[in-house]
């Protein structure tokens, strides 16, 4: 049996005594903190930016504790660049493992990019070219945080502004592939797959048909904008019907976990977003996905 297959079956099998998922949650904002406390029935979960909690502060770390009492957590990094070619900021790694050890999660996440090169951040998550060696180094990279932090990992696609020249294979074949070789699931971000969709002009339902839908954990859905003639991803407004359409396909065909709103602009007060919670919470109750 390959690593990758056995490390999954290790994950499902861990994950088989914990229900049927967690359901339907936002992202964690400050600004949302007193009203959380009290609209604790009407938020299943919550996913923690990892580096908004690193470095021990005492006040984060405190605020952390606080929310993980009240919240099932999951933690979710930015800046690994799990892409890299020459490997993973081991600072960085020891950081993000101590916010991930301290939370306890049923899995954390990251993104299928890269945010680093010659040691200089990009300050952006940046798109990979679909070819075995980018597949390479990420399977390595990904092989060294495992060693380190012994949570499982799902993997998000990311948004692309441009389409790099040279791909070996397709995005959802180069996503299998990565799977495999790793073992770890995938979070979905229904937004990124609709935005890139659109801005390159290919279908977003036959995308998710060809994924390897066994491995897709989780979803992350918010609406987007319209500049240009093109969609951003500024994280800052409410679905639409399309993406409430795509949401559903995804629903129907993936042995979702838990969904994820994500507000990162603009951010409303909290009851603002709780009739969407409600309609994917639904949604998902409709195929069994969660209780």
């Amino acid at each position: 049996m390959r690593r990758g297959e056995w490390m999954w079956r290790m994950w499902r099998w861990r994950l088989s005594g914990r229900g049927a998922g967690l359901g339907v949650g936002v992202g964690f904002r400050p600004e949302w903190l007193g009203e959380l406390m009290l609209q604790r029935g009407e938020v299943d979960f919550l996913e923690v930016t990892i580096e908004h909690f690193v470095g021990g502060v005492p006040e984060r770390q405190g605020e952390l504790d606080l929310l993980g009492r009240h919240f099932p957590l999951i933690p979710h990094g930015l800046n690994l660049s799990l892409g890299s070619a020459e490997g993973v900021d081991e600072g960085h790694l020891e950081r993000v493992a101590e916010v991930v050890q301290r939370v306890g999660p049923w899995w954390w996440s990251e993104h299928v990019a890269w945010t680093r090169a010659g040691g200089v951040e990009m300050g952006h998550l940046s798109p990979l070219p679909w070819t075995g060696e980018a597949l390479r180094v990420l399977v390595r990279n990904i092989r060294r945080v495992g060693e380190r932090i012994p949570f499982p990992l799902i993997l998000e696609n990311i948004t692309a502004n441009w389409v790099l020249p040279g791909a070996e294979m397709s995005e959802p074949e180069f996503l299998r592939r990565l799977v495999e070789e790793t073992g770890c699931g995938l979070l979905l971000d229904i937004t990124n797959l609709h935005i890139n969709a659109c801005n390159h002009g290919f279908d977003a339902r036959r995308f998710v048909d060809a994924l390897p839908l066994e491995r897709v954990v989780q979803l992350h859905f918010v609406g987007c904008e319209e500049r240009d003639g093109r969609l951003h991803d500024a994280h800052a407004t409410d679905m639409s019907p399309p993406l409430w359409e795509l949401l559903d396909h995804v629903l129907a065909a993936a042995p979702v976990r838990g969904a994820i709103l994500e507000r990162d602009e603009r951010i409303p007060p909290l009851g603002e977003v709780l009739g969407d919670l409600r309609r994917a919470r639904e949604m998902g109750r409709k195929y069994g996905r969660w209780s």
